[in-house]
């Protein structure tokens, strides 16, 4: 069964084809208001460890290993990939994130990851 996941800047406009909306970020995005935000869940623990992130920096000479080290981070964190696969089983999530860079985030490695491991 194919996976129905979706990835989306979180500051774009909530849409009905969403599905479930989950804020992958640890930290909360500037700029963007809770009750605006419509979220199914914040599941800050299954964001890339502060660590990971200060070392990528959004830089896409590091994309590749980023995208290694995160399988491995997420590898080792049963419950939050567990959280995020129950949410699938029920439909459509769309992954939230604010970095500008959409092609070189989280999100996008954390879409693959599950579609990897189905």
């Amino acid at each position: 069964m194919k996976l129905d996941i979706k990835v989306k800047r979180i500051y774009e406009p909530p849409s009905p084809g969403d599905g479930q909306r989950v804020l992958i970020d640890r930290v909360w995005p500037r700029g963007v208001r809770k009750e605006d935000a419509a979220l199914t869940l914040w599941l800050k623990t299954i964001a890339p460890s502060d660590e990971l992130r200060k070392w990528f920096g959004h830089e896409p000479t590091r994309w590749m290993e980023f995208q290694q080290r995160y399988r491995g981070e997420l590898d080792r964190n049963s419950d939050a990939v567990g959280q995020l696969r129950a949410l699938l089983d029920n439909g459509r999530v769309t992954l939230l994130y604010g970095a500008q860079d959409e092609l070189h985030n989280n999100a996008v490695a954390l879409a693959d990851y599950l579609s990897l491991k189905g």
